[in-house]
């Protein structure tokens, strides 16, 4: 029986800033390519969602308004989701979607409440965190790269982040933070999209995928040194490499306004 994964999008006709949709491609081709089968499932706010039968959730990111109006629907489903996520279901959840697991996200039109899936909170500040970002988590071989288009200033209580900014803000441009990492859901504010410029992320959670369905999630190594030559560029050029610290995420403020206007 040949292996795969269900992939569920949640909700991509209104959550799909800045390509997120791209991340669906990268789990079905890097699943492809190693001879599995990937069944992609897209649902509407109307369409009942059964988590016994995903491997793998993606939750992109959309406007204030649109996280209004999804975050309506997730509230019905929601002792469903977190059952899934704390069974290990495997999730990346991109900006809005990455609001959204937490306890709520303060606008100027009022709370959003989330679905404490994770421990973090969200309040709207100005101005607009517009950057490219590079971040590192020594658990992973390489540095994460990608963009960030964010109002919400977002803070973790009992849950660790995805990585430490090495250029950018993260998180909240202040406590040198990015997305969280909780069991096995990845939330990040990192556009771009995502898995295409981080083959090492993708593999990550289809590896937990994998294992959390079959017992095994060992993937077979691919040729990505496209990939990893993008990775490594885009990580010098902004971050100077693997060194960087706090001084470079000062330095990606002043760039990010002066090519933004500072407001976006």
């Amino acid at each position: 029986m040949k292996k795969g994964l269900t992939i569920g999008h949640l909700y991509p006709d209104l959550l799909n800033l800045y390509g997120d949709r791209g991340n669906i491609q990268c789990f079905r081709k890097r699943l492809e390519w190693r001879g599995m089968e990937a069944d992609v499932r897209e649902f509407s706010l109307d369409d009942p969602v059964d988590f016994s039968k995903l491997d793998l959730i993606l939750l992109g990111g959309g406007s204030d308004r649109e996280q209004m109006i999804v975050c309506g629907r997730l509230r019905e489903i929601k002792k469903e989701f977190r059952d899934y996520v704390e069974d290990g279901g495997a999730v990346l959840a991109v900006c809005g979607g990455y609001q959204l697991l937490g306890h709520y996200y303060d606008t100027q039109d009022g709370r959003i409440e989330g679905l404490s899936l994770v421990d973090l909170v969200t309040e709207q500040g100005s101005p607009r965190l517009i950057s490219n970002e590079v971040i590192e988590n020594p658990s992973f071989k390489m540095p994460i790269v990608g963009f960030e288009n964010h109002g919400g200033r977002t803070r973790l209580g009992d849950c660790e982040p995805l990585g430490t900014v090495r250029f950018g803000y993260g998180n909240n441009g202040e406590d040198g933070h990015e997305g969280v990492l909780y069991k096995n859901v990845i939330g990040t504010y990192l556009h771009g999209p995502l898995l295409p410029k981080n083959p090492h992320v993708c593999d990550w959670l289809l590896g937990r995928a994998l294992e959390r369905k079959y017992g095994d999630g060992t993937l077979s190594p691919l040729d990505d040194r496209q990939e990893e030559e993008a990775n490594r560029y885009i990580a010098a050029r902004f971050a100077g490499g693997a060194a960087a610290g706090a001084g470079n995420r000062k330095a990606g403020r002043g760039r990010s306004h002066a090519a933004h206007g500072g407001n976006a």
